[in-house]
């Protein structure tokens, strides 16, 4: 019974996070994620009570995915070039694997900020990383432009997420098929690799 139970409840996850990452919560019914499972509406609700706290369970856990690989990769005991090019390899193939997460985190963060941050702790842990220790060094030693935290990792995220969050708009505007877009993604990630390391790395 508890496999089953679990199994169910693993089911409706899955369709939740679906539903929710294309739909938001203001456009997402409980309907809509039973109808996605496969499964009765009662029993949806008998697992997870309401859509509010179904949500919430699923933004948790997409920000935390959202975050988490970079992390572990600020912390990794490698040179800053070496970082920032591994960080961007993994922020773009997280948008062309999955470009409706940040859509998701963004629209919802929006437009209710107070209630979804509360209790995480990710921007501590990103403050903390070994990352930061070597922005600090190295902005002391005078090899690093003052750039901390707060300024690079927007420019690291933005430069690559909008890549493929304007996709329709570059193919429309430069007529390309989704063959010539992916070459274009693969130029303008080496672009963005190249701009930023050798702004902020002086000499």
């Amino acid at each position: 019974m508890k496999c089953i139970t679990e199994k169910s409840e693993d089911k409706i996850k899955d369709a939740a996070r679906r539903v929710f990452l294309k739909k938001g919560f203001d456009g997402t019914t409980s309907r809509d994620i039973a109808r996605e499972a496969d499964m009765n509406i009662a029993l949806t609700n008998y697992y997870f009570r309401s859509k509010e706290k179904l949500f919430l369970e699923i933004f948790s856990e997409v920000f935390a995915q959202y975050f988490s690989n970079t992390i572990e990769i600020l912390n990794k005991k490698i040179g800053i070039k070496e970082k920032i090019s591994e960080m961007i390899e993994h922020d773009f193939d997280m948008m062309k694997n999955e470009p409706d997460m940040v859509i998701f985190i963004m629209n919802e963060i929006h437009k209710e900020p107070d209630r979804l941050f509360t209790g995480m702790s990710h921007f501590k842990q990103l403050q903390e990383t070994y990352f930061t220790k070597q922005l600090e060094e190295g902005i002391a030693a005078g090899t690093i432009r003052d750039l901390r935290m707060e300024n690079l990792l927007p420019l690291i995220k933005c430069s690559v997420e909008f890549i493929y969050l304007a996709k329709p708009i570059h193919k429309k505007l430069y007529n390309m098929t989704d063959e010539d877009f992916e070459k274009f993604a693969e130029t303008q990630k080496e672009h963005i690799k190249e701009m930023i390391c050798s702004y902020l790395v002086i000499g």
